[in-house]
Parts: structure tokens; sequence; C-alpha cells
């Protein structure tokens, strides 16, 4: 078994922070023809989210909370007609309407976050 002090060590941060620099740059991860090199991102495509639909949302404090009963009746911060938050983990993805498809519930987007969707496509 050999002897191993930390002083053994020679780490070079300033190289590690250009690499992680490089890794991070899509534009430097070219192929040996100087084409851009595309990720494959086909791994990700079986990952199961969670997508929620959210109406609206409200603060209660705990008293209220505990004096409500069947038929209480609570005042939710969103309009009737404005568009619903559509939520991908819990991030806002979109906003979007509530439709009906062979009578289930389904939604139609109606504006799309783009600094989200636009770091998923490949």
């Amino acid at each position: 078994m050999s002897n191993f002090n930390v002083e053994d060590i020679n780490l070079d941060l300033d190289s590690i922070d250009s690499l992680d620099d490089i890794l991070q740059d899509d534009s430097s991860l070219m192929t040996a023809e100087n084409k851009p090199l595309k990720k494959d991102l086909s791994f990700f495509h079986n990952i199961p989210i969670d997508v929620t639909l959210e109406v609206a949302s409200t603060k209660l404090v705990i008293g209220d909370l505990m004096m409500l009963s069947s038929g209480a009746v609570i005042e939710l911060d969103k309009l009737a007609d404005e568009p619903l938050d559509l939520k991908v983990n819990g991030q806002l993805l979109a906003t979007a309407e509530v439709v009906v498809v062979n009578g289930k519930y389904g939604v139609k987007l109606i504006d799309v976050v783009d600094d989200v969707v636009s770091g998923l496509k490949a």
C-alpha cells in the first residue's frame, strides 16, 4: 500500500476552469470536418416528468384553512378568462387553455416560454 499526501497533488485550477468553459461552449465541440457536433439527447426521451396545469393560487392563514368545510368558496388570484399555467416539474413551460379531447380534458398551448424550451431542442 502506498502512502498518499495531499501535498503530492498538483492541481491546476486554471486549466480546470478553462476545460469547464470549453465543455459549456457548444461552438468548441466540432467534428473532424469542422462541423458542429450534434448532441445526442435521445437518452432523455424516456425520462418521466410531471406535467401540471395550475388554475390559480391564493394564500391563506392556517386559521382560515381550519375553518373550511364543504361548500366553502376560496377566491383565487386569476380572472376566469385568463390562460392557465402549464408546468413541467414545477417550472413554467407555457400558458394554456383547457380543451376536451375524446371526452377527456386536454390542454391547448397558447404561449410557450422560449427560454425553457430552447435548451431542450437538439
